[in-house]
């Protein structure tokens, strides 16, 4: 999957933004690009999990459609573990046509790795960083 720059750093920003908790949202892609990212609130404010408001959940999905968008992610951060998903991510991984991905924040790092999780087998998922415009 390729991914657009300046929605990684989005990524790693509202992680930093929101630790020790962690953050959440979903990501959207035109033409296999991803190339909008939509906060979320933790309803949770929890470091181990998350939870949507099904209100914002809702408004981000009516929002993608009338862009012409295809909602292809969910993402959270893992403030202080391995971007790798936890038992509890694998469990809660119910569409194996969602990417999963997670953002890191661990001993000081950023990295951020994409799943496909389908049946509680995780298999890990290429990111292509990309400029805008490519």
């Amino acid at each position: 999957m390729r991914i657009i720059k300046r929605i990684v750093k989005q990524l790693v920003n509202h992680a930093r933004s929101e630790a020790p908790f962690e953050s959440c949202g979903y990501l959207a892609a035109q033409d296999g690009i991803i190339s909008a990212s939509y906060p979320l609130i933790n309803q949770d404010k929890s470091n181990e999990h998350f939870s949507f408001d099904p209100k914002e959940q809702f408004a981000v999905v009516r929002d993608a459609r009338a862009r012409g968008l295809e909602i292809c992610a969910v993402y959270h951060s893992h403030p202080l573990s391995p971007a790798r998903p936890s038992a509890e991510d694998i469990k809660l991984a119910h569409d194996p046509n969602i990417l999963y991905v997670i953002i890191s924040l661990a001993k000081g790092t950023e990295e951020v790795r994409a799943f496909r999780i389908n049946k509680g087998e995780v298999a890990p998922v290429s990111l292509e960083v990309i400029n805008e415009g490519v």
